[in-house]
């Protein structure tokens, strides 16, 4: 993960959510639908901790304790209750048999080796715990478009006029991220020993309406440009 570009540009990720605040209802909709209850969880890159302070706020879920390399961010988390230690996802000591569940929610983008990662949450899970590995799939259409971002450099380029949301994600966090698509990730988490994986889905619009209005989750991943796989231990 690159801590350096979250460390740096930590405010504007907040910033970027609250301003496609539907986005964001849509992602933290998909993330309680797929957590139902979680008992003792852990959120692994939890960022600024926007997420679990909107899963509490909105559905009455508690995930209090996080993992997260970036100190800025670990900092905002912190002033959301959250009880934060640095670390990333391949090194951190998560225990063994610890947690119910385990959460990678939008960061597997961010994880170099993410075989190593899923190994890891693997060991600190309780045998039945579940992971849930939530991220933009390679394949959907807004990494589609941030790799085309990513290409060029910068949003300011005509080919992305009225093909771009109109508020983008930033492009630090874009030129930062290695995509990969579902089936990828399923791979390398049954090759660690997960079982039984199961998906769900949102934002199935195009990245210039998907923050028109709040959607709901749906099962699958065959459309959705944020989708959660659920991989039990």
């Amino acid at each position: 993960m690159n801590k350096l570009t979250f460390d740096e540009y930590a405010d504007q990720y907040d910033t970027w959510f609250l301003k496609n605040k539907n986005v964001l209802d849509s992602e933290v909709a998909l993330l309680a639908y797929c957590l139902q209850e979680p008992g003792r969880a852990l959120s692994v890159g939890c960022g600024s901790g926007l997420f679990e302070k909107m899963l509490q706020q909105d559905y009455g879920i508690a995930i209090r304790e996080g993992i997260e390399p970036a100190e800025g961010m670990r900092i905002i988390a912190r002033k959301r209750g959250m009880d934060v230690r640095p670390g990333t996802a391949e090194d951190a000591d998560m225990g063994a048999d610890e947690y119910d569940t385990i959460l990678f929610n939008g960061t597997p983008s961010y994880i170099s080796d993410l075989k190593k990662a899923f190994a890891n949450a693997y060991r600190a899970l309780k045998p039945g715990g579940r992971l849930l590995v939530l991220d933009v799939p390679k394949e959907s259409s807004y990494a589609l478009l941030y790799t085309l971002g990513r290409h060029i450099g910068t949003w300011d380029h005509p080919v992305f006029s009225g093909a771009a949301p109109e508020n983008v994600y930033p492009i630090e966090f874009v030129k930062a991220a290695n995509w990969r698509t579902t089936p990828e990730k399923a791979a390398l988490l049954e090759e660690v020993g997960f079982h039984s994986l199961s998906y769900a889905q949102t934002l199935t619009h195009h990245p210039v309406y998907s923050n028109m209005q709040k959607e709901a989750p749906t099962p699958g991943y065959d459309r959705g440009d944020y989708v959660c796989i659920c991989a039990v231990k």
